[in-house]
C-alpha cells in the first residue's frame, strides 16, 4: 500500500501531470493530442505519461498506429482515503457555515 500512495503522490507532484490528468477528465485522448499543448518534446510527454500509467492514474493502449491514453477514475481511491483519515480534508458543508455566520454575526448587530 505504501508503494502504491508513493507512486500515485510522486505523480501528481509535477504540474505537467495534473495537466495532463485533468485534460483525461474530459475525454480518452491520443498522445499526440496530450502532447499538442505543452511546449515540451513529445519524448518528455511519453516520459510523464509513463509515470502516471506506472501509478495506475491512466492507462494507455494502441488503436491501430494511434496510442491512446484513458483516465482511470478508480486509481486515487486509496490516496483519497488515506487523506480522508486526517479529517481536514473532508467536505465543507457551505450551508451550514452559512447559517452559522447568520447567527453569529446577526447577534453582533
Amino acid at each position: 500500500m505504501t508503494a502504491c500512495l508513493d507512486n500515485i503522490f510522486a505523480a501528481l507532484a509535477d504540474p505537467t501531470r495534473r495537466d495532463i490528468l485533468a485534460m483525461l477528465l474530459e475525454d480518452d485522448m491520443a498522445v499526440t493530442d496530450v502532447a499538442a499543448p505543452f511546449e515540451m518534446s513529445l519524448a518528455a510527454i511519453s516520459k510523464h505519461l509513463t509515470i502516471l500509467t506506472r501509478a495506475g492514474l491512466i492507462s494507455q493502449e494502441k488503436r491501430g498506429r494511434v496510442k491512446w491514453c484513458k483516465l482511470e477514475p478508480d486509481a486515487m481511491k486509496a490516496a483519497s482515503i488515506w487523506m480522508q483519515g486526517f479529517g481536514q480534508f473532508e467536505a465543507v458543508n457551505l450551508d451550514a457555515f452559512e447559517a452559522f455566520l447568520d447567527v453569529e454575526l446577526g447577534q453582533g448587530s
